[in-house]
């Protein structure tokens, strides 16, 4: 305060306006506070908001992401399975193919023949087609003395025969094959006491 101040006596007058001053500058600073905080809790409640809203966003990438994942990875099983299932057809239809003259084979080595050499060199030939067949991974189907099943034989005749249970295989007419689980071609076979 200046001197000339400190000589003014002060009067109630003054007084009161300066207590008003002072009430009016502590009124300001709490409206001002009041509106910062009110505009800082507008502001996190935005940011909340923006928050949230990425959050979803990012879920809802994620969750496509692995959707397209599974996706591709089914692809990618569906394409091997097809093309091990393309491998095994061919492979089925050429020893299918082999299967037919190893049919012949087993004709020519059942028959009678005078000429020993010559009966030698065809069972050798046959041999050799049963093994490029097993390379392949053709087995033959066991059916002699087995019980009859029509997932894997073909019954052609029926008998009663006391030597075999029922429902047995008595007799096979043609030699089934498969490959692995597929089958080939189903064994002609005659079944017993069905």
């Amino acid at each position: 305060m200046s001197d000339i101040e400190k000589d003014i006596p002060e009067t109630e007058e003054t007084a009161e306006k300066t207590e008003t001053a002072e009430e009016l500058q502590e009124t300001a600073e709490e409206t001002s506070e009041a509106e910062n905080a009110e505009e800082q809790t507008s502001e996190t409640a935005a940011l909340e908001e923006k928050i949230k809203a990425l959050e979803e966003a990012a879920a809802a990438d994620k969750d496509k992401y692995l959707r397209l994942l599974a996706e591709y990875d089914n692809f990618r099983k569906r394409s091997v399975q097809e093309k091990f299932s393309a491998s095994a057809d061919a492979t089925a239809k050429a020893a299918l193919e082999v299967i037919s003259v190893i049919d012949n084979f087993e004709r020519a080595v059942a028959a009678e023949c005078s000429d020993e050499n010559y009966k030698k060199g065809v069972e050798m030939i046959y041999d050799q087609f049963i093994e490029v067949i097993k390379k392949l991974g053709v087995e033959e189907i066991d059916a002699q003395g087995q019980p009859f099943d029509p997932n894997l034989h073909n019954a052609v005749t029926q008998v009663e025969d006391e030597n075999f249970g029922e429902n047995t295989v008595s007799q096979v007419y043609q030699k089934g094959y498969r490959l692995g689980d597929k089958v080939i071609r189903h064994a002609m076979v005659v079944v017993a006491n069905p």
